[in-house]
């Protein structure tokens, strides 16, 4: 189980003091912003499980500090616990309704505060599993289009902000409906989980395989370049080489058209998701048209497509 981390934003160096020495049984990576304006970027940039907020920091109150997070679509679902000497019941009304999960007040009872923080990072946990789990192709087991358009923005947004490389393969299994005609749907079904199957062993655990639609895939390829790509169609076009399928005696096998492109262009700066996936669809149609069972790679600005 990954180990779970903690932010803590509050400008009293003594208040840090004190939280990472009640917390330390707690076996968790708690990070410390001094202040309001470096707790917001930190929040953005490590994406915690939780935040824990001082209420009265001088440049900016943790009410106004706990408004931002919620308005801003990158840390909106962070957990916030508020942290106050006030212990008047307004003001811990007032800071859960702006959205905060809980209100400790100090001086902390350290039982109290481990206790408040495994339940907080708990039921994190539980929601996280909940939104994975929607976000998965219960067919094949992969992820779905919801979450493939999520994971493409976001990294997109890295390499428009760090100069990341981002790479990306649409998967077109040939004459699907053939088989499912030929075979029927069940076996047309084993054959989509077989890719499942495929896709999951023939990538890396940085990227992410998704159900696009029906007999359609992608893959999401972090830190990856044009040479890159590729190297990653020709593992999964190899594994499809020696995939076998049995109907009623009879074996057959599938093939694929491969689409790719790379949005680590040198100078012109990251493509739009939209311009991304139009040039690993046209280098998809481009395999189609030039006889399937084969990769076509992209260049997203050039639009030069070449068939490989």
């Amino acid at each position: 189980m990954t180990t779970q981390s903690i932010l803590a934003i509050d400008d009293s160096p003594d208040i840090h003091e004190l939280l990472a020495a009640q917390l330390r049984p707690e076996n968790l990576i708690i990070h410390h912003a001094i202040g309001a304006h470096e707790g917001l970027r930190m929040a953005r940039e490590l994406q915690p499980d939780l935040v824990l907020l001082d209420v009265d920091m001088p440049a900016m109150s943790g009410y106004d500090v706990c408004r931002r997070l919620k308005d801003d679509p990158q840390t909106c679902s962070l957990p916030v616990i508020f942290l106050s000497g006030d212990a008047e019941s307004g003001s811990k009304v007032q800071g859960l309704d702006l959205g905060a999960v809980d209100y400790i007040t100090k001086p902390f009872d350290s039982s109290e505060l481990r206790a408040r923080v495994r339940a907080a990072l708990r039921t994190r946990r539980y929601h996280e599993l909940l939104s994975q789990r929607a976000q998965l192709d219960g067919l094949t087991g992969l992820w779905n289009r919801s979450y493939f358009d999520r994971r493409l923005a976001e990294e997109l947004a890295a390499a428009r902000r760090y100069g990341r490389r981002v790479g990306l393969i649409l998967i077109d299994i040939d004459h699907f409906k053939k088989i499912n005609d030929t075979y029927g749907h069940p076996v047309g079904d084993q054959v989509l989980q077989a890719m499942g199957e495929l896709l999951h062993t023939r990538i890396r655990t940085t990227d992410a395989a998704c159900r696009y639609g029906g007999e359609e895939f992608a893959v999401v390829l972090s830190e990856t370049d044009g040479p890159g790509a590729r190297r990653a169609a020709d593992r999964v076009q190899e594994g499809m080489a020696i995939l076998r399928f049995h109907h009623k005696g009879r074996a057959f096998g599938v093939t694929a058209s491969i689409g790719l492109a790379s949005a680590s262009l040198l100078g012109a700066g990251p493509p739009t998701a939209a311009q991304l996936i139009t040039a690993a669809d046209e280098a998809l149609y481009t395999a189609k048209q030039t006889g399937r069972n084969r990769i076509c790679e992209s260049s997203p600005l050039e639009a030069r497509i070449r068939a490989i």
